[in-house]
Order: C-alpha cells, then structure tokens, then sequence
C-alpha cells in the first residue's frame, strides 16, 4: 500500500542499521516459521515478502538481522532482500507503534475531508508520516490509498477499517489505542490486533478470525442489490474447452 514521502534505503544500507535495543532477537523458531513459509512455495524466493512479514511480527519492523535471516534462508543478498523491503511501505524501516495508523488522503477521502483527518491527528498526537509516539504506543502513516472508497474518509489501524470518519473521531480512536482500549473495526474482525500480531496473520499464520464480524456492509453491496432488482445475471459458463491457439506461422527460408 504505497504512502508518500518513503524513505529510501539500499539492500546494504539497511541491513547495517542498528538492531532495536529493547526487542527480542530472532529466535530459532522464526527460523523455523520462515522454512515453513519456504516449503509453501515451488520457487523458494516466492517466499521473501511473507518472511519479511515474519520477521516484522517479531520486532515491530524489518531489522537488519531480519533481512539477513530471509537472505540466509533463501539464497539471496542482502541487496536483494533490502531492495524488496524498502520497495513495499507495508515493511517498516523502524520500529511501528502497536497501533499503526494510517490516513488516506486519495480523491474520494479528500474530498470527504482526509486531509482534515491527517492534520488533526497530526497536531492531536505529535507526530508526522512515518513517526512513532514517544511511548512506542502509536505510529502514523499518510496513506494513498486504503480501498475502502465505499466508506471514504477512512482510517486503517493495523490494516483494519475504520469507516467513515471525521476529525474528531479519529482523535478518539488514537486516544483510545493509546489507553490500550481500541474500538472494534467497522469491518472485520470483532477486537482489534496489534501491529505485531497482524504482521504474524500477513505472513500467512492464521488466527482463526477472517470470518468475525461484517465483511461488506451495505454501500459495498449496492451493486449487487440493484442487479437483482433488475434481474440481472452474468452469462452462462461456457464449458467447452477454449479454442485452441492458431499455429505461429512458419519463418521463411533464408536465401543462400
């Protein structure tokens, strides 16, 4: 999901950075996950971007000795695995909050006052793009685009809807993150996860929650309800076998 203004970092630029004090190093059974995910695939490096999520769920973000694990485990470089991690903004270059929020700002939210959202919750908690409460509670990102258009403006925390909101709404929706008391999503799963913890489901660990709460609310079904008053229908399947390919016409003899 792509932000403005990422940082840029090379392969090897990231994999020097300093490893974050306060965290768990990788442990043997992150290694482990990580072959898990490996054998899932018949390319090993089909693997790198839910090992990166991997390694995110154990520290917060992709730290440098998440990057050489994922290397070490598939083969590659580090260049290669720093290139993919600062090519995807849903990787962190530092340690995100517990709750990671972030505010989009393309056409539809503007308009409906996603730029309003932004500058309140920037004044509200202190912080701008890609910044991190003091306490470690809260981190922000200005968001281009969360899919969500149906529900604009809207507001993800830890890749969870939070729809249609205002200013003052998503003030209280920070505050109560920063109490350790988030709301439900408006969609969703019926409690709130940690960044961590969303990371771990992203990675391809499931939590047995992807059928709680609702799943497409009303404006997201309007299409559909006006088909059916109308009695429209999508064509039948054909299933006859798709014709066959024409054959490439043959290249013509060179002259001697």
């Amino acid at each position: 999901m792509p932000a403005h203004g990422s940082e840029r970092l090379t392969g090897d630029a990231l994999a020097e950075q300093p490893r974050r004090q306060e965290g768990a190093a990788l442990s043997e059974r992150t290694r482990q996950e990580a072959r898990e995910i490996i054998a899932r695939y018949p390319q090993p490096r089909s693997a790198l971007l839910p090992m990166l999520h991997l390694v995110q769920s154990e520290e917060g973000y992709v730290s440098a000795e998440g990057i050489t694990l994922c290397a070490e485990e598939l083969g590659l470089t580090k260049a290669e695995v720093g290139a993919v991690a600062t090519f995807y903004t849903m990787y962190r270059r530092k340690p995100a909050g517990e709750y990671h929020v972030g505010v989009c700002t393309n056409t539809l939210c503007a308009v409906l006052g996603g730029d309003e959202i932004l500058a309140s919750v920037k004044d509200h908690l202190g912080i701008g793009h890609n910044e991190t409460t003091e306490e470690g509670r809260i981190s922000l990102e200005h968001i281009e685009c969360n899919a969500a258009c149906d529900y604009a403006p809207v507001v993800m925390v830890n890749w969870e809807f939070y729809d249609n909101q205002t200013p003052a709404s998503t003030r209280d929706l920070v505050d109560a993150c920063r109490d350790g008391n988030p709301p439900p999503p408006t969609r969703g799963p019926d409690s709130l996860c940690t960044f961590r913890q969303a990371s771990r489901v992203l990675a391809g660990f499931r939590d047995g929650r992807g059928s709680e709460g609702v799943q497409a609310g009303p404006p997201t079904l309007v299409g559909l309800e006006i088909a059916k008053q109308r009695g429209d229908s999508a064509p039948a399947y054909d299933a006859a076998p798709p014709p066959a390919a024409p054959e490439k016409p043959a290249a013509p003899e060179k002259e001697s």
